[in-house]
């Protein structure tokens, strides 16, 4: 059949891209063969069907009206599209070819901001380096147009039972459309489910690259013009020791050791309003509640975003949330960012990342092995079984004994290995039935869970010299209908726990969760410079205690004096406790400026 022919030409013309992208970009001189290669072109067929099935869709149409009318010329109606199809693979196919020496990343959005000043874009090349590739795109769009054509029959055999070969074409549809949503799980495609190594050319050498620049069109945008409060010099002024990057002249050093193991547990949702010390629901977290007067426990933390995919990039790269966009989702950005992971990995460590659910979602699997995670575990780790049985993947009762078998007798050292957990997420079924109230039920689950785990960690060796950080990935407001205005379901816990802390403590300074990284990479005597927008509220650099959140529309800013909350879409104070206070709403202003002029230039 025609509409399959078409499709699987287009297929094949994707994944014979790979090689040339890699030869171009001097894979034989990185040490990279055939097996490489292989991998590659492999890895990358998921998107490679994603994209053709795109392309796809309007022939597919075409032939869908074409079954009804008599001597339509089929191949005469497609000609024009073929045309443009072939420019745009071509074109896309030699430019990311052309430019990833220079960007070390794949073609996305981002190129259109170079369009405003193409003099400056074209000053670091010289024409024939332009023309070469001008004339390679033409032979190469000529050469697939003509492929396309001589697929094309002029127009369809006649066809008598027209409602058969309609019915026949809608499965084929349906077909074509799982194709491009990429298969039936949670995660829709994205350019991080191509992603199978920690060689990053390797991982961007699989990237359709028409996907990468189509999918990024929404989310790549001039960030640095965004949220322009104040001229470059009021900017820096208000934001100027807002985060200090130093540690001070002193720490106050909670653990017994620089180089424990590290297990880090980002609990879904876990916000304050389940915690009782934190002012939450007495009877929801005893496990958590007590292990509280175990260790460290950070009692004034807010979380600085509100999704999973947002609030991961806060806790592990130390950047702040956005109202308008996740960082996670925009590779190019991301990849970017500095990350605890690529730090300890530089200092010896080990690291690995454990999720239930589909890694694939959000774009995390790209944005975690661009931070330096060597081995990723996720649902398809699991029996089938095991996989179905949350909505979101595997329950956390069974990833907390994976977990355990992992961990209780690993010798090798030292290692950081985080495990984000999912049962405490919509739709709240689990198998559980202490509460009644559902979300209540889900979140002691998981606290159920958390404390099981630690209580037979305990009587492990790897206990001596382990440091466990929980901390949860953003707040949770509840009751569900209660208005939140100035990002009081932010307010989360923070706790270290393990051999490694020399006494319990609490901390009941201001802080944020991005503050976690520089914190961390303090205690461990590890440069953390590099992170912006953390700071080590264990040194006495930290003078002013306050916290950042992002929400979809807006921020909030807190500090001794109470909390503000700003509308960024209507452009107005939305929330002020006690009293109003023009300094913390400015501050706020800064900061968000100030990230966005951050990522913009990155």
């Amino acid at each position: 059949m025609y509409i399959v022919g078409y499709f699987l030409l287009l297929f094949l013309l994707f994944v014979a891209q790979k090689p040339l992208f890699m030869l171009y970009n001097e894979a034989v001189d990185k040490g990279l063969g055939v097996r490489e290669c292989c991998q590659v072109m492999w890895h990358g067929m998921s998107l490679d069907a994603t994209t053709a099935g795109y392309l796809t869709a309007f022939p597919f149409l075409i032939v869908c009206i074409s079954i009804w009318l008599k001597k339509f010329p089929l191949k005469k109606v497609l000609t024009p599209y073929y045309i443009l199809v072939s420019l745009l693979i071509s074109v896309v196919f030699v430019v990311d070819m052309g430019l990833y020496p220079f960007w070390g990343f794949k073609l996305d959005a981002s190129i259109f901001l170079y369009l405003d000043s193409p003099e400056e874009a074209l000053a670091s090349v010289s024409m024939g380096f332009v023309l070469v590739r001008v004339i390679a795109m033409l032979l190469l769009a000529a050469f697939y147009a003509w492929l396309m054509m001589k697929l094309t029959p002029q127009k369809l055999s006649k066809i008598s039972k027209k409602v058969l070969a309609t019915g026949g074409m809608l499965l084929l549809g349906g077909v074509l459309f799982v194709i491009i949503r990429g298969g039936i799980t949670e995660s829709t495609s994205n350019v991080g489910q191509v992603y199978f190594s920690n060689d990053q050319f390797l991982n961007h050498s699989a990237v359709n690259p028409n996907f990468s620049l189509l999918s990024s069109m929404g989310k790549s945008k001039d960030f640095a013009s965004e949220f322009n409060f104040f001229d470059e010099d009021r900017r820096v002024a208000l934001f100027e020791g807002l985060y200090s990057t130093e540690d001070g002249d002193s720490i106050v050093e909670v653990l017994n050791t620089k180089k424990p193991n590290i297990l880090l547990i980002l609990l879904e949702g876990m916000g304050a309003a389940f915690v009782e010390p934190l002012g939450g629901l007495p009877d929801v977290t005893p496990n958590l509640n007590r292990l509280s007067e175990e260790g460290i426990f950070f009692t004034q933390c807010y979380a600085n975003s509100f999704r999973t995919d947002r609030g991961t990039v806060c806790a592990l790269s130390g950047y702040l949330g956005l109202p308008t966009a996740s960082v996670m989702k925009v590779p190019a950005k991301s990849r970017t960012l500095p990350a605890i992971s690529e730090e300890l990995v530089k200092a010896g460590y080990t690291t690995d990342f454990l999720y239930g659910g589909d890694i694939n979602f959000t774009n995390m699997k790209s944005y975690l092995l661009s931070k330096g995670y060597q081995k990723l575990t996720a649902d398809t780790d699991f029996s089938l079984a095991e996989q179905t049985g949350n909505a979101w993947g595997v329950n956390d009762d069974v990833t907390f004994e994976y977990l355990y078998q992992q961990l209780k007798d690993r010798k090798e050292g030292p290692w950081m290995t985080t495990f984000l957990t999912l049962s405490s997420h919509e739709p709240f079924k689990v198998p559980y039935n202490r509460l009644s109230d559902p979300i209540q039920n889900a979140f002691a689950y998981t606290d159920e869970c958390l404390g099981n785990f630690i209580d037979r960690l305990k009587r492990t060796p790897v206990w001596d010299n382990l440091l466990i950080v929980c901390i949860p990935d953003h707040g949770f407001r509840y009751p569900r209908e209660q208005v939140d205005r100035g990002g009081e379901f932010s307010h989360i816990p923070m706790l270290w726990l393990g051999g490694a802390v020399k006494q319990p403590l609490k901390v009941e300074q201001i802080m944020n969760q991005t503050d976690m990284a520089a914190t961390l990479l303090g205690q461990l005597g590890l440069d953390h410079r590099m992170f912006t927008f953390s700071r080590n509220v264990l040194g006495d650099a930290y003078t002013y205690p306050f916290a950042f959140h992002a929400y979809g529309g807006g921020f909030s800013f807190r500090d001794s004096t109470g909390v503000s909350a700003y509308d960024t879409k209507a452009n107005q104070i939305s929330y002020e406790e006690p009293s109003v206070s023009e300094e913390r709403i400015l501050r706020g202003k800064a900061i968000l400026q100030s990230v966005y002029d951050d990522l913009g230039s990155r």
